[in-house]
């Protein structure tokens, strides 16, 4: 007989500290947005023609509280990342990534990350997972005709090096500031089942 374990949310997120971890998927920056809490470095290659506009993270966190870095290419945005997971001055470092990640790459990353007590996050396009990331999600929107809140969201987990996998419906609660997890009809939170 099969049965699904529950996996409680609280036990993978706030995401762990001093380990590097990836999302995907059409919400991934709106996750890491909700994920960074009290200030953040976020590095985004200069040539990307899109702008992160931190006055528009004004909801979810003070904007003042988050440094962009704007390196040229990937390899200098990997090193800027190993730099700040590695010093520890900032409780988050988010990065854009925009080529897969070698094993050294990711694994650079997690050594500095350890040594800052720093928590990584590295914001992927689907197919692009490193073998060294802590876990990986994928974020999506979600569709519900019969509410009007716009902020509902599906989180799953789709690896986990130190537990196992589930996914969740969550909503950002602005008044809170914090992540909260919304039981869908007849399914438990932490369930892997897919909804819809």
């Amino acid at each position: 007989m099969f049965s699904l374990m529950r996996v409680d949310f609280h036990t993978v997120f706030p995401l762990r500290r001093a380990r590097v971890h990836e999302v995907c998927g059409p919400v991934a920056m709106g996750f890491a947005a909700m994920s960074v809490g009290d200030g953040a470095l976020w590095i985004r290659e200069s040539w990307m023609s899109d702008t992160l506009m931190p006055q528009g993270l004004l909801p979810i966190f003070n904007p003042a509280r988050l440094l962009l870095a704007r390196p040229k290419d990937q390899t200098d945005a990997l090193a800027v990342a190993e730099e700040a997971l590695k010093d520890g001055a900032l409780p988050f470092v988010v990065i854009e990534i925009t080529r897969p990640l070698n094993l050294r790459e990711g694994r650079r990353l997690q050594l500095a990350a350890k040594a800052g007590g720093t928590t990584g996050l590295c914001i992927i396009s689907e197919g692009m997972g490193s073998n060294a990331a802590e876990t990986r999600w994928h974020a999506a929107s979600i569709f519900d005709t019969q509410s009007e809140d716009s902020t509902l969201m599906r989180w799953e987990i789709k690896k986990n090096k130190s537990g196992t996998l589930g996914a969740w419906n969550v909503r950002w609660d602005q008044k809170t500031r914090r992540v909260h997890v919304v039981s869908p009809v007849g399914e438990r939170p932490g369930s892997a089942r897919a909804s819809g």
